[in-house]
């Protein structure tokens, strides 16, 4: 079964609105890992402006199942893995400034030497996934950087699929085989949600693991936390 991996960005960032501990993320990633769910996330960007450094270390003290720490790989964020050791770096080409991750990484990203990085990485005993496109091309180029893991970015399926555009799954599903076929396990993340979970899912049947957050968390607000796990469970079966 695909691993799903709740990731609480948006928990610290309704805790922050109002400063204090409320929501206490340290209770919802417990939470989440009773109700069902196989994995935690975090993306602590350098402006904190959800996810806090202390909060990255607080939540590796008491997380179970597997953590899987996102960031642009810069020596901040080197020295937090380094430093806790999850079970999975997820790498991303974000700017500092960015909203969201909304971009793989390309070929025309060589401002850093991945391949070096991932080597500091497995150093420490880290699973590493790269972020990237369905691209046969970035494919190969993370198999030769030396990743474990590739995640897929889904917000180009998640808006065609929202327009009734099924044909997108097409390019998914290539890519997805042709990962496997160099031995690499898939992850898929952004914007996934209830609408369009099971049809990702049915088509790319061996992915490893999803990472969500703002869907999850939103539809928690109608269902609450435990309901919304377990039905966001019940589409990766």
């Amino acid at each position: 079964m695909t691993r799903l991996s709740v990731n609480v960005n948006k928990v610290a960032s309704l805790r922050n609105a109002r400063g204090g501990n409320n929501p206490n993320l340290v209770q919802i990633v417990k939470d989440c890992q009773l109700f069902g769910a196989q994995g935690i996330t975090v993306h602590p960007r350098p402006d904190e402006r959800h996810i806090t450094i202390n909060d990255v270390y607080e939540i590796s003290k008491i997380v179970t199942k597997n953590y899987n720490i996102e960031g642009y790989p810069d020596d901040r964020y080197l020295k937090i893995i380094k430093d806790i050791k999850p079970e999975q770096a997820t790498l991303v080409p974000d700017s500092p400034n960015v909203v969201t991750s909304n971009i793989g990484w390309r070929l025309s990203d060589n401002s850093i030497s991945l391949k070096d990085i991932i080597e500091k990485i497995h150093e420490s005993n880290v699973k590493v996934s790269l972020f990237i496109d369905p691209d046969k091309t970035m494919i190969d180029f993370a198999k030769e950087s030396g990743v474990d893991r590739v995640e897929f970015y889904t917000g180009t399926y998640a808006k065609q699929y929202a327009l009734n555009n099924k044909f997108i799954i097409n390019r998914y599903h290539e890519a997805h085989d042709y990962a496997l076929l160099n031995e690499l396990q898939v992850n898929a993340g952004h914007d996934l949600d209830l609408n369009n979970l099971y049809y990702l899912k049915k088509h790319l049947p061996d992915l490893f693991e999803v990472s969500i957050g703002h869907a999850l968390i939103s539809d928690s607000l109608y269902y609450g936390l435990k309901k919304t796990i377990k039905m966001y469970l019940s589409k990766l079966k």
